[in-house]
């Protein structure tokens, strides 16, 4: 099984506003980028779709080392309240709804795909490739306003 790094980023303006996203893969020393946006949208929205994209981009099942700088993703997975919200009909601990069910249940389909690591990294610090994918998500932002 192939192994991957993806990096992954989500931006948006005004939260809610226009957004963008980016995921960098990386393999065998060769890059591919993957970048898109939404005119209205969420921070959190778009911290998911890059790393779905990313995800999505895979032609055949692999291992995955995902870098990402948002809590929201990363704990969801990492500390299992993904599947808490699943268990309790996608409700929060607080027992309220569980926002972007729609991309989370996204995200589940290909989390059984793929054997994914999921790695908080610190945002806005000294990671090249995290400041890279923030750097393209914001572009993404850029050309959305400028239509």
């Amino acid at each position: 099984m192939k192994r991957i790094e993806i990096y992954t980023d989500g931006a948006c303006s005004n939260n809610p506003g226009p957004g963008g996203y980016c995921a960098i893969l990386s393999f065998l020393g060769k890059e591919k980028i993957i970048s898109g946006g939404e005119s209205m949208t969420t921070n959190n929205r778009m911290e998911l779709m890059a790393v779905i994209k990313g995800l999505e981009a895979l032609k055949e099942s692999c291992e995955v080392d995902l870098f990402s700088d948002s809590a929201y993703v990363c704990n969801a997975i990492n500390n299992k309240w993904l599947i808490s919200w699943q268990l309790s009909g996608w409700k929060t601990a607080d027992k309220k709804q569980v926002q972007n069910k729609d991309l989370w249940e996204l995200l589940l389909n290909l989390l059984e795909v793929h054997k994914v690591n999921f790695i908080k990294v610190k945002g806005h610090s000294d990671n090249e490739k995290n400041n890279r994918c923030d750097k393209i998500a914001r572009d993404e932002i850029q050309k959305l306003q400028h239509i």
